[in-house]
């Protein structure tokens, strides 16, 4: 089972917006990939080349990108997180916001949702996670 990350879409107000700018960083690096950077190589980054990259919008995970691969950036220890520009909707779940990434075990991951649908129509983040907390959902 893959090993995925966690991070949040800091700066981005809904899915739509997300998606075009993976598209338009994907067009900067010639339309195969799109890349991120992160200060430092996670330590089980092997074990993430076949998982993704979920992200956090308004505390909750909503769409993930598959991880391509990592590639060093330059001496100063930074790295790319090179992912594909692919934006793949899954099923809403909780998540509190944190800095940087977090690991997220597969057996944790939400799943896709089926082709064409949408989480446009799930409820809000911050009323997901109350009623999460409550046990409701």
């Amino acid at each position: 089972m893959p090993l995925h990350m966690t991070k949040i879409a800091f700066g981005i107000a809904h899915l739509d917006q997300l998606r075009e700018r993976l598209e338009t960083r994907a067009e900067e690096w010639g339309g195969g990939e799109t890349r991120i950077v992160t200060r430092y190589l996670p330590k089980r980054h092997e074990e993430m080349l076949d998982g993704s990259l979920y992200w956090i919008l308004d505390h909750t995970l909503v769409a993930r990108s598959p991880i391509l691969g990592f590639e060093q950036r330059s001496e100063d220890g930074r790295w790319w997180v090179r992912l594909s520009p692919k934006l793949i909707p899954v099923e809403g779940k909780p998540k509190r916001a944190h800095q940087g990434w977090r690991y997220l075990n597969d057996d944790n991951a939400p799943p896709d949702l089926p082709d064409g649908a949408t989480n446009a129509e799930a409820l809000p983040g911050k009323m997901l996670n109350e009623l999460h907390r409550l046990g409701l959902v």
